[in-house]
């Protein structure tokens, strides 16, 4: 159904301040133009990279916020904001502004008619010189852009053509591109990112039934992690995946994450070029973290899991590539 997530990304109040940290703290890649600022639209975006080349990582790490002041280029996304602010909570560490998934112009349009023709809640945006293509919000509408799970089971989401990215040829080969000569550390792609919810069952059926999506595999029982797992694909080879999760035990950390801040978005994992090179890597950044030396979310491998506190409240990962 959808081709890419575009980003994983973490709505604070200095993008600015945390995009910097994410670079000194984690290695990950900045660079002037990658930060996006329009008069139009009131709001900071930096678009990080873990590997410098998008055909080999084309999902990127977003630290962004939105000013409070006048948005000519979508009046109600304020109202809409503020929706989702609060339906995530109003205090949880991890918000998100939207998980945006991104279509090729034909899934795009068959999307919006499919969304028409069974009278779903969506809105768009008005097309602008900064942004002359089309955004879209599920559930929500013009005449009440207020965020309601009804659509899209509680995952927030917004969806945009691909066509606008302008992402690399290659990025759609097959095989993938890998990176050429990686050094021991390395990060190499966004492999996965997390998201806490009720009831697994329930969004599914709702993803299925609205959108026509569906997991990539069978739900996944980790007993060892204490959560069920559903991995929501891309076509884009080298896409992250969307993990929707549900917690099974309460003292586990998924359990006891949902249970102190809410459902809504949870891991950003990484894979790594030499697992244990990251880790000195880390060390070397004062970077603390916690080695897991069996983890069932990777198969058995070891994961390296960063403390939130040096990353402002949010949670990374890295695997073994």
């Amino acid at each position: 159904m959808f081709d890419l997530l575009m980003s994983a990304d973490m709505m604070l109040s200095d993008p600015d301040g945390m995009a910097q940290l994410l670079v000194t703290k984690l290695g990950l890649h900045g660079h002037p133009n990658w930060r996006q600022a329009f008069d139009g639209h009131p709001y900071i975006a930096h678009f990080l990279r873990v590997h410098k080349s998008l055909a080999v990582a084309p999902t990127r790490i977003e630290p962004q916020c939105h000013l409070d002041q006048p948005n000519p280029g979508d009046p109600m996304f304020h109202d809409f904001l503020e929706s989702l602010k609060a339906y995530q909570g109003a205090h949880r560490p991890m918000v998100t502004h939207s998980i945006v998934l991104a279509a090729r112009g034909d899934k795009f349009d068959l999307l919006v008619e499919k969304l028409m023709r069974r009278r779903l809640r969506f809105r768009m945006a008005q097309r602008t010189p900064d942004m002359p293509f089309d955004r879209l919000w599920l559930g929500a509408t013009p005449e009440d852009p207020r965020y309601h799970p009804s659509v899209d089971g509680g995952l927030c989401i917004e969806v945009m053509p691909l066509e606008p990215l302008q992402m690399p040829a290659d990025t759609f080969s097959v095989p993938p591109p890998e990176p050429r000569d990686p050094k021991p550390g390395d990060m190499v792609r966004v492999t996965s990112r997390g998201y806490i919810v009720r009831n697994l069952d329930e969004t599914l059926r709702t993803v299925s039934a609205n959108l026509d999506w569906e997991p990539g595999s069978p739900v996944e029982s980790l007993d060892k992690e204490g959560y069920r797992r559903a991995r929501m694909e891309f076509t884009v080879p080298h896409s992250a995946s969307l993990d929707v999760i549900e917690a099974t035990r309460w003292n586990g950390d998924a359990g006891v994450y949902l249970n102190s801040w809410w459902p809504g978005p949870y891991y950003i994992r990484i894979a790594v070029n030499g697992l244990q090179a990251k880790a000195e890597d880390l060390k070397a950044r004062g970077t603390r973290f916690t080695w897991i030396d069996e983890c069932e979310a990777v198969g058995g491998k070891p994961l390296i899991r960063v403390d939130p506190a040096d990353v402002r409240g949010q949670l990374f990962e890295f695997e073994e590539y």
